[in-house]
This record gives structure tokens, C-alpha cells and sequence, in this order.
């Protein structure tokens, strides 16, 4: 019985993702799998993803790992990163592709008239690099994290949630978005915490040390 399960269902950033958490917690019991059984036995499920939420969708269920993903996203720590946040929401523009439908909302495109600066230069797509995360409520997975740090992102796709409760951190760019949302024993992430130096490392031991109680 593994203390984290990463969901291997071919495709993501397994590796980096395995290394940061074994970073924050040497002795724990880290497994990447594939496996619904040993998946369903962690005590913590972690769910990453990069690349495209059509291909990511289509290697879950090609996998056989649907549904156990939404039977422990129901019950213990659960961590969504990058397009392991935006596979929690009904739907994407990218396909268009349904998701996990976990919770309600859609993942949207950058618009084009959303990303013009004051002085008429237009942010690209994809947001790629750092930026400063704004904490909209507070979360044991923000403990010891200042409001406004940095974190790396890379992804052309946001989620824009149906519930603002589910809300937990907003990043500009330039106009606000969501790139944080937690509800119960749920927290996801569109930045990526293993790649965001001392800052992300701060969360992913928060969230080894997480009960799934906000």
C-alpha cells in the first residue's frame, strides 16, 4: 500500500513529478503506476498531464484508469497538476474534448483580446514561464507560501470553473484566470509545482502532509 500513487496512464511529466515529492518526503512510499489496484490502495493520489486534454482523455480511458481516478478523487488527498487540473471539468475547447467532469465548468483557449497589455502588445499563447500566483482564500496546501509568489506555467488552456468557490489562486496574464482550485480533499494546479523551485517544493510537501480537510 503505496503512501502516493502517480497516475501513470501514458502521458505526463511522471518523472519530475516522482522526483519532487520523493525530494519532500524521503520516506515515503512513492509509486508511479499504471496499476487500478495499487492506485486505489495509496493513501494520496497524485494526477499529472502536459501535452494535449484530447490525448490525455483518450490514454485514460484507453488505460481502464477512469474510474478508479473518480473513485479516489471522492475519498483521499487528491493533487491535479497542468492538464491533470483541466481533466477535473466537464469540458474543453481543445477537441473539443469532455472531461472527468468532476467539477463543473470548462476548460477555455487564452482569447485573443484578453491578452493585450496597456501598451498594445499582445501576450503569447502558450503562457509559458513565471508568473505570480494571488491566493483568493486560504488552503493548507498555501501553508508557508506567501501570496504572490512565482510559479512556472506552460499551457495554451484555463480553467473557468461554474462554482467561484472552487476557486483557490488566480494568476494575470494579463487579465485574471484560475490556475488554483480546491474543494474538499481535492487541490489542482494549472502551474506546475515540481518545476517552481523552493516555492512548489513548499506545496507538494504541504500536500504530503495534507488530511483532505480544508
Amino acid at each position: 500500500m503505496p503512501d502516493i500513487a502517480v497516475v501513470d496512464y501514458g502521458m505526463g511529466n511522471l518523472r519530475s513529478v516522482a522526483k519532487a515529492l520523493k525530494h519532500v518526503a524521503p520516506g515515503a512510499s512513492i509509486v508511479v503506476t499504471g496499476d487500478a489496484a495499487t492506485v486505489r490502495s495509496a493513501d494520496r493520489v497524485v494526477l499529472p498531464g502536459q501535452a494535449a486534454m484530447p490525448d490525455c482523455m483518450r490514454c485514460v480511458d484507453a488505460s481502464g484508469l477512469r474510474e478508479v481516478v473518480l473513485e479516489v478523487a471522492r475519498d483521499r488527498p487528491f493533487l491535479g497538476i497542468c492538464l491533470g487540473l483541466q481533466m477535473l471539468f466537464e469540458s474543453s475547447e481543445e477537441g473539443p474534448t469532455p472531461g472527468l467532469g468532476i467539477l463543473a465548468g470548462r476548460v477555455e483557449r487564452f482569447r485573443d483580446d484578453g491578452r493585450v497589455l496597456p501598451g498594445g502588445d499582445r501576450l503569447k499563447v502558450p503562457h509559458m514561464g513565471w508568473s505570480r500566483v494571488r491566493q483568493v482564500r486560504p488552503h493548507p496546501l498555501w501553508r508557508g507560501i506567501a501570496d504572490g509568489e512565482r510559479f512556472y506555467f506552460a499551457h495554451s488552456y484555463h480553467p473557468v470553473p461554474a462554482d467561484p468557490g472552487v476557486i483557490a489562486g488566480t494568476t494575470d496574464y494579463p487579465t485574471p484566470f484560475t490556475c488554483a482550485v480546491a474543494r474538499a480533499n481535492i487541490f489542482a494546479t494549472q502551474f506546475h509545482p515540481e518545476k517552481s523551485h523552493r516555492t512548489g517544493l513548499q506545496l507538494l510537501a504541504n500536500f504530503v502532509a495534507w488530511d483532505g480537510h480544508a
